[in-house]
């Protein structure tokens, strides 16, 4: 039995270790370029949060100094329930993570898309008569071409990769792969596109063109300027520039006109860094966070956003206090004088170091509020000490119903001392049913101990509390768990009065306790016997409740003979 238990412990262990390991990832790994301040705070973050928690549990249980419960409880249990949530919200980020990262990227591609300039096509007609070809280039710049005369002068910015031709009589210019500037005595020649890189021995490469016309040299780097018949070159082929791929050929058919595309002069060439390096033509330059850390922000702050508010929202619903609710519940026995008779039922209070004596005094103001006949408190009132919490208590005395107040222990009752609890809760004016009855006018109210009391053997006592009753009478039975229907079944009860379930207090916990009860919360029927189970008044742990509201439910039984 022993190596069951250490075995179940170690597992518990790691599925929480892994949990938390998984949660600090994804809200402090993910979102941080590198190890930092953000990740360490978030590590402390996580392993104090349950260490406050486990340190509040272990403290309520062991009598600590009640100051010490106080001060530990807050952001201890809080702890628990933001810690959970947390959870659920980054595994529901896992579902959101993808698609937003594949609406950002078709975004993206989108906005390229439309960034992408289109191709430029310009036409020159060839000299002496020869047919203009287009020629495409592209992002074309701007060239200025002074010219009189017999002579033009020929400025353009040039890179590798471009040749210009010139007709007519020997002539100098220079070309670009965004603009060629060409004159010659009033004749225009296409500009060469971009040809593949080949590099010769001396680090140049020829570019030539065929024609009837003389010679004509061209400066593939730099600006050339002619003036009459005359050519001047701006570089001179065979000096090869360090450091920089060998500009490419291009040549075109021509009139006989030959244009040599050489490198750019000897001098600092440009940062090749990939800092410095330009972006392909369509992307766009990152100036922010990469994608995927954008994602793993936007998920992470929705993730902790949703928890923070999930929890504060649970946890206000509580400390305002709890709600009536009214549930009308026909009974086969009972006289037409009672039609209409209510039980103000309310369970699971849970005072303690969190819930204090304001909140007692809210729910004794509810059910007041009620007029009740008659007040059931089915178990659970109480997290603690009489010397702790005596005086949260007190507000009990002022509870009023024209036939009295009822209480029944529950499971929590016998950690914080069950004997002292009945014995205070008798001199607060109401009366405990320990496996014991009372005749009301209109029927039979009976009480059993809860099923934790068993330990110390003061379990519950059906035979005792109902076994020589009149069965002709009905039957209102105050029980803590839901679990001692079975028992109330074979005595022949008509209405089982509990709580202890919290209606699941945390949602998805209510998976769990379905499972754990056969009536999770509401009015249910098993044979001849009605079981109502009530959600409860306070909270236990994190003072939170999320998808099960607090009640406090007001009985009002009907006669099926009126």
């Amino acid at each position: 039995m022993v190596i069951v238990f250490v075995v179940v412990a170690v597992l518990v262990m790691a599925v929480i270790v892994t949990a938390n390991w998984y949660v600090w990832r994804r809200l402090f790994r993910d979102t941080t370029r590198g190890p930092g301040l953000a990740r360490r705070v978030g590590a402390v973050l996580i392993a104090g949060g349950w260490i406050l928690a486990i340190t509040a549990l272990v403290a309520e249980r062991s009598g600590a100094p009640f100051w010490l419960q106080q001060v530990l409880a807050w952001p201890g249990f809080l702890w628990l329930a933001l810690s959970m949530y947390l959870l659920l919200a980054v595994l529901a980020g896992e579902i959101v993570r993808p698609l937003l990262r594949r609406f950002l990227e078709h975004r993206a591609r989108r906005t390229d898309q439309d960034a992408q300039p289109g191709p430029a096509t310009s036409t020159a007609s060839s000299p002496a008569g020869s047919a203009g070809r287009p020629t495409t280039a592209p992002d074309p710049a701007p060239a200025s071409q002074p010219g009189g005369g017999g002579g033009a002068a020929s400025t353009a910015t040039a890179v590798p990769a471009a040749g210009t031709r010139a007709g007519g009589g020997g002539a100098t210019a220079s070309a670009a792969p965004d603009a060629a500037s060409q004159r010659d005595g009033g004749a225009d020649a296409p500009a060469t596109a971009p040809a593949a890189p080949q590099a010769n021995g001396s680090g140049t490469a020829p570019a030539s063109e065929a024609g009837d016309a003389g010679g004509a040299s061209a400066s593939g780097i730099v600006a050339g300027s002619r003036a009459g018949g005359g050519a001047t070159q701006a570089s001179a082929p065979g000096q090869p520039t360090p450091g920089l791929p060998a500009p490419a050929a291009a040549s075109q058919p021509g009139r006989g006109a030959a244009a040599t595309v050489l490198p750019p002069p000897i001098g600092p060439g440009p940062d090749t860094s990939p800092e410095a390096s330009p972006e392909p033509a369509g992307t766009a330059t990152p100036t922010g966070p990469s994608r995927r850390l954008f994602v793993s922000r936007v998920v992470a702050g929705a993730a902790a956003a949703a928890a923070v508010g999930t929890v504060g929202y649970g946890t206000y619903g509580v400390l305002r206090g709890p709600k009536v609710k009214r549930v009308t519940v026909p009974l086969a026995k009972l006289p037409r004088a009672a039609h209409g008779y209510r039980i103000a039922v309310v369970s699971d209070v849970h005072l303690g170091p969190v819930l204090g004596r304001g909140f007692a005094q809210k729910v004794v103001d509810t059910i007041n509020s009620t007029q009740p006949d008659l007040i059931a408190v089915v178990g659970d009132l109480v997290d603690g000490s009489v010397k702790d919490l005596g005086p949260a208590a007190a507000p009990l005395a002022q509870l009023r119903a024209r036939h009295g107040s009822y209480f029944v222990t529950g499971n929590h009752e016998y950690f914080s001392g069950a004997e002292q609890w009945v014995e205070e809760v008798r001199r607060l004016g109401i009366d405990p049913l320990e496996n014991a009855r009372r005749e009301m006018p209109y029927f039979d109210l009976a009480g059993v101990n809860d099923v934790a009391g068993e330990e110390e053997g003061q379990g519950p006592d059906f035979a005792k509390a109902l076994g020589d009753r009149d069965t002709a009478r009905a039957c209102v039975l105050l029980a803590h768990q839901p679990v001692q229907i079975h028992d109330a079944v074979e005595h022949g009860v008509d209405l089982q009065l509990s709580g202890h379930t919290h209606g699941g207090q945390l949602w998805p916990g209510n998976l769990i306790a379905s499972g754990a009860n056969p009536t999770l919360a509401g009015l249910d029927r098993y044979g001849d016997t009605q079981l109502y189970v009530s959600r409860g008044a306070g909270a236990w742990g994190p003072p939170t409740r999320v998808g099960a509201p607090s009640d406090i439910t007001l009985i009002e039984l009907a006669s099926r003979r009126a």
